[in-house]
């Protein structure tokens, strides 16, 4: 099979036109004519023999293989503009606007931002809170720098990296809510990739439930489930001593994976950003290392 190299400017002309949301903004950016930014797009679409961009008015989409080949692209970006900051002097300052999940254990991610914020002093970190589906919306309004979010399987807009968790089903140790009908759940807000899960899953079986307990935030949620007022979906890291994790035999079924995501727009970001990126990622990476190794 012949080798075909897909050349970095081309990939990074790709990932600016949706970025920025047009050719004519992402010319600005690039520092190029508009019709040299489309025709960078069209050899793009040459070498990969399919069309990547299409066109809807003056909206500007991706087509199947444009969302596959963008995931693609923003991961190879990544390592090029890493290797370009191991031989330079990149400028660790100013400010980023970080957002984390609520329906998400966040305590690991902000500790990897204390980390940062400690040896990058002159950068300064405003960290945003907010339900996955809040944080997607806010950094497509340009209201966020870098988010971590959960995602459902197939997003990919301004995904870079993604990872997998398999939550459980988890109650109080010395609790009988689980016993209950409907059954009583203790749950992040409206839009929460969890809640979602466990009513479907709850559904297929034919089981009913209703909503006893409700927080933004899962510390909230650890102690309702340890007081007994319900039951709820965690991840094993968030497992705290006085839970314990109910079966299918009890009547609780497997709960899909959730996919965890870190999404930013390339064309915006710094280079204090990058350097947070590769923070975030490491901190993911070794979260996400199955238990005991």
């Amino acid at each position: 099979m012949a080798i075909v190299n897909l050349p970095s400017d081309l990939l990074r002309t790709l990932v600016t036109v949706i970025d920025l949301g047009g050719y004519t903004r992402a010319a600005r950016v690039l520092g190029r004519s508009q019709p040299a930014v489309s025709l960078q797009v069209q050899r793009l679409e040459a070498l990969v023999g399919t069309k990547l961009v299409v066109m809807s008015g003056r909206e500007v989409t991706l087509s199947e293989s444009g969302r596959t080949l963008a995931q693609y692209a923003r991961q190879i970006l990544r390592l090029n503009d890493e290797a370009i900051a191991f031989f330079t002097d990149p400028t660790a300052i100013g400010m980023l606007r970080v957002g984390l999940p609520t329906d998400f254990s966040v305590e690991f991610l902000q500790e990897a931002l204390s980390g940062f914020a400690a040896t990058h002093q002159d950068v300064l970190l405003e960290v945003h809170c907010d339900l996955s589906s809040e944080l997607l919306e806010r950094l497509h309004r340009d209201q966020l720098d870098i988010i971590v979010a959960l995602s459902k399987a197939g997003a990919s807009q301004y995904l870079v990296r993604s990872w997998r968790e398999s939550p459980i089903w988890v109650t109080g140790r010395s609790s009988n809510a689980h016993q209950k009908s409907p059954v009583p759940l203790a749950a992040h807000l409206d839009g929460c990739e969890y809640r979602d899960r466990m009513i479907s899953a709850l559904g297929r079986c034919h089981r009913d439930w209703r909503i006893a307990f409700t927080s933004p935030g899962i510390s909230a949620l650890q102690r309702a489930v340890r007081a007994g007022l319900g039951v709820t979906a965690l991840t094993r890291k968030t497992l705290l001593e006085g839970m314990r994790v109910l079966s299918e035999s009890e009547g609780y079924p497997t709960l899909e994976d959730i996919h965890i995501g870190l999404f930013y727009k390339h064309a915006r970001l710094s280079d204090a950003g990058l350097m947070l990126v590769n923070a975030l990622i490491d901190n993911l990476d070794e979260a996400a290392k199955p238990e005991g190794f």
